[in-house]
């Protein structure tokens, strides 16, 4: 008798265990941390006035991850001087860390629970400068070293875009050996057809897979006639990244979106996610199925961050 007791206390402290593992996975699983990250440049006079509190603002928010701009103190010079022209046009001059260390702004970060996967950063300081910036990579944690945008000098032609696409091998390989991956991010331009060729899918069709990732800004992707959707079909795997804001109306530019002529007239139509005609339940979606691993919100220098960025969370953390 004593032993079929001791079999079935053992049996049953077995079970118990079993259970509570099982429900151990299963409530990890339901609380499975919230990743919604947010582009810095939807904020960046706040933080430029008070880094900390813009950063507090986010975490109360329910962002966790944080995509930074530059320039910053080890960018170069020609992005410096470019962006002291821009910062004092839009009236802030705040980027990158903001006037503190990388160990500061790390710091900051952690006591806010948020990470920072990645960053911002211009041609020039990928090209030239490489080494600090994945210094700068080390200490932040960044995974992605990410170019904004392609100088109008060098997308003028078709001709143009193949020479970056090799460009952004070259600088892929780099950051490759550096230990960070290289990324890009569309604006509006090169995506409608120049000569019945879609010039983005230059770039897409001749870079490598392991070399080139790409951020995907749905808002500026719509704006250039093209569906966010069919171009995460056709290229899976090779978005890593989305920046997510909604539309109030879909619309599309004027001309080819390369000019300010073009996409002054859109920013009127930004919304927070929830608020506009994008099916971003769908992207978002199609996007975890074909590889993206980060979701930034972007609503580019956003009036009233604490009621629009807020808007954007609640509707989109359920999402992801």
């Amino acid at each position: 008798m004593k032993n079929r007791r001791e079999f079935l206390k053992s049996a049953g402290a077995l079970a118990t265990t079993m259970s509570l593992g099982s429900l151990g996975e299963v409530m990890a699983q339901l609380k499975q941390e919230n990743k919604l990250g947010i582009q810095l440049f939807s904020i960046p006079k706040m933080l430029s006035e008070n880094f900390e509190g813009g950063l507090k603002m986010l975490a109360t928010q329910g962002y966790k991850e944080l995509e930074l701009f530059g320039p910053y103190p080890f960018s170069a010079e020609s992005a410096k001087k470019g962006w002291e022209a821009t910062g004092k046009m839009l009236g802030f001059s705040g980027s990158g860390y903001f006037g503190k260390s990388a160990l500061e702004v790390k710091k900051m970060l952690k006591d806010n629970g948020l990470s920072s996967p990645g960053t911002h950063t211009d041609l020039d300081t990928l090209e030239n400068n490489m080494g600090a910036l994945c210094e700068a990579a080390q200490i932040m944690g960044w995974k992605y070293v990410t170019l904004p945008a392609i100088p109008d000098d060098r997308r003028k032609t078709l001709d143009d875009y193949k020479r970056i696409a090799e460009t952004f091998n070259k600088i892929g390989e780099n950051a490759r050996k550096n230990g960070v991956k290289f990324g890009y991010h569309n604006h509006g331009y090169g995506i409608k057809p120049q000569n019945g060729v879609i010039p983005l899918e230059i770039i897409l069709k001749n870079t490598d897979p392991k070399l080139v990732f790409f951020e995907m800004d749905i808002f500026w992707t719509t704006c250039g006639g093209a569906d966010p959707i069919a171009l995460l079909n056709k290229y899976p795997n090779r978005y890593k990244m989305l920046h997510l804001k909604d539309m109030k109306e879909k619309k599309q530019f004027a001309g080819d979106g390369g000019s300010m002529g073009d996409w002054i007239p859109m920013f009127p139509l930004m919304a927070s996610a929830g608020d506009g005609v994008l099916d971003l339940e769908a992207i978002v979606k199609k996007a975890k199925e074909v590889g993206v691993e980060h979701f930034f919100v972007e609503q580019d220098m956003v009036a009233n961050p604490d009621v629009a960025l807020k808007r954007s969370a609640d509707f989109l953390i359920s999402k992801l």
